[in-house]
């Protein structure tokens, strides 16, 4: 341990990290389904990036930001990767203090990008259903990869201070965490110092990020129904309601594990931490997994892609 310019405590050297509480003596098997899971995020979302990439009639507003979430996912899976294999396949439990809040920043920062871009989503699929013949021209390639530029620089500003806020923070001895990997919600609890001022700042990216987003991803939607029902022909509101169907899904598979995981940490203080563990896991494994499955499936337009990819190498094979 080293000393910190507090007076009532240090700054830890290392943090020590958990796998599955209560299932530690099976972590050699429980690394099969997380090694699997890597193995679908990392090959799913690269073959979408790879497909949308190679395919110009993909370079459309629509699958443009489609390749926005898949780096995003790409980059929370890879931020969580090293600590998580690291305990279940050579049980590894500790990180540095650096090391875990550099990888905190990684976590969240990549997580802000994700809501964002779904929320980006969600407008253009408002654009699309309420002025489809102006929708290139309203979404040009400047807007978008600016949209893109703008959301990566937003989440790297806002995650900033955070690390700094943590690292003026005095610890008592406590280094234990309670997931694999380091989030803030975590990380906050073990300093023994004042914590208002990081309790504040966590509370305003919440707010101002995940909780604005999902608020304007309601309203987007609010007004893609309202610009359906005015669509004459049943055949025609099906076709615009199957545009946003993928992307429906994506908000569900993103929000819903969140909305599950704050709702255990804010009400449920008995809770048992294998259930909060598993919910972790499920905020951050499963759109990732999930997301590359449903576009696959549902957007014909990826599916051929990946058709396309496939027999082009089978040929060259």
């Amino acid at each position: 341990m080293k000393n910190s310019n507090s007076s009532v405590g240090f700054l830890p050297t290392t943090f020590i990290l958990v796998g599955i509480p209560g299932l530690e003596t099976k972590h050699i098997w429980l690394s099969i389904p997380f090694c699997l899971m890597y193995i679908i995020i990392f090959l799913g979302n690269g073959t979408i990036l790879h497909v949308i990439r190679t395919d110009a009639s993909l370079h459309q507003p629509m699958y443009l930001f489609l390749a926005m979430l898949a780096l995003a996912e790409v980059g929370v899976s890879a931020s969580t990767l090293p600590t998580v294999l690291g305990i279940f396949l050579f049980d590894t439990s500790e990180i540095t203090f650096e090391a875990c809040l550099l990888q905190m920043f990684f976590i969240h920062s990549f997580s802000i990008m994700e809501s964002a871009v779904l929320l980006a989503m969600s407008v253009d699929r408002f654009v699309a259903i309420y002025s489809p013949l102006r929708y290139t021209a309203i979404l040009t390639l400047p807007r978008i990869f600016g949209t893109g530029a703008g959301i990566g620089l937003k989440s790297i500003i806002l995650m900033a201070p955070l690390p700094i806020l943590l690292r003026r923070l005095p610890f008592c001895g406590h280094n234990a965490l309670s997931h694999s990997y380091c989030l803030h919600p975590n990380l906050i609890h073990l300093p023994c110092g004042d914590i208002s001022i990081n309790n504040i700042y966590g509370l305003f990216i919440v707010t101002s990020t995940f909780g604005l987003d999902s608020l304007l991803i309601v309203v987007s939607y609010g007004l893609i129904l309202h610009t359906v029902l005015g669509i004459a022909t049943g055949e025609g509101r099906k076709k615009a309601l199957n545009t946003c169907g993928s992307h429906v899904c994506a908000v569900l598979a993103y929000y819903v594990p969140m909305i599950g995981l704050s709702m255990v940490h804010r009400f449920a203080h008995h809770v048992s931490p294998l259930l909060q563990t598993m919910m972790a896991n499920a905020y951050l494994f499963f759109p990732p997994v999930i997301n590359p499955i449903v576009y696959s499936i549902k957007t014909k337009e990826i599916r051929r892609g990946i058709v396309r990819m496939l027999s082009e190498k089978r040929l060259r094979v």
